[in-house]
């Protein structure tokens, strides 16, 4: 008598609105694990994971494990150019950090392909604070903690410079899409 394996389970229901950031994860796994990554964040926080000066000229493409294993597999990384000799240098540095990362021995070795690297976005430069109005000041200036004040500093010369509270147009009332008695 054999024993025949549960089905795949769906995910359990939630029943509620779920944010783009919480759906982005589970899909973009599927595809980091398409191509060969077993945990995508390796790509997203590869600056933390080397460094910068590191990081801007090369990019982990792939993670290759032995059949059935999750441990002593391969890291591909793109490197540009005239890089390629002085990270071979840094190989033992480099898995060591990706280990770390990792929690566990995931990277025995690295093997370096030629090719441009991914170049990070900038970052959009934030607005200039404005000044917190005098009236809310004396307020702020009682507060001990230096980074709630600094904060409450930002909101109060946010709302400062809005031309009042946000204004919300009333459209008109859709059913309830949930099945459930109103």
């Amino acid at each position: 008598m054999s024993k025949q394996k549960p089905a795949a389970q769906e995910p359990k229901r939630q029943n509620r609105v779920r944010s783009a950031g919480e759906m982005v994860g589970d899909i973009a796994g599927l595809s980091f694990k398409r191509f060969g990554f077993v945990q995508g964040a390796i790509v997203s926080r590869w600056t933390e994971i080397v460094g910068e000066r590191y990081a801007r000229v090369s990019t982990p493409e792939s993670i290759r494990f032995p059949a059935g294993r999750k441990v002593g597999g391969t890291l591909t990384l793109l490197v540009e150019g005239a890089h390629a000799p002085l990270l071979q240098h840094l190989a033992p540095t480099i898995t060591e950090r990706v280990n770390r990362f990792f929690g566990y021995q995931a990277v025995a070795k690295i093997a370096f392909r030629r090719g441009a690297a991914a170049k990070s976005r900038p970052r959009p430069a934030r607005p200039e604070p404005v000044p917190v109005p005098t009236e809310l000041g004396e307020g702020l200036r009682a507060i001990a903690d230096p980074g709630l004040r600094a904060c409450l500093e930002s909101l109060a010369s946010s709302l400062a410079a809005s031309k009042g509270p946000p204004l919300v147009e009333r459209g008109p009332i859709l059913p309830n899409p949930i099945n459930r008695p109103e």
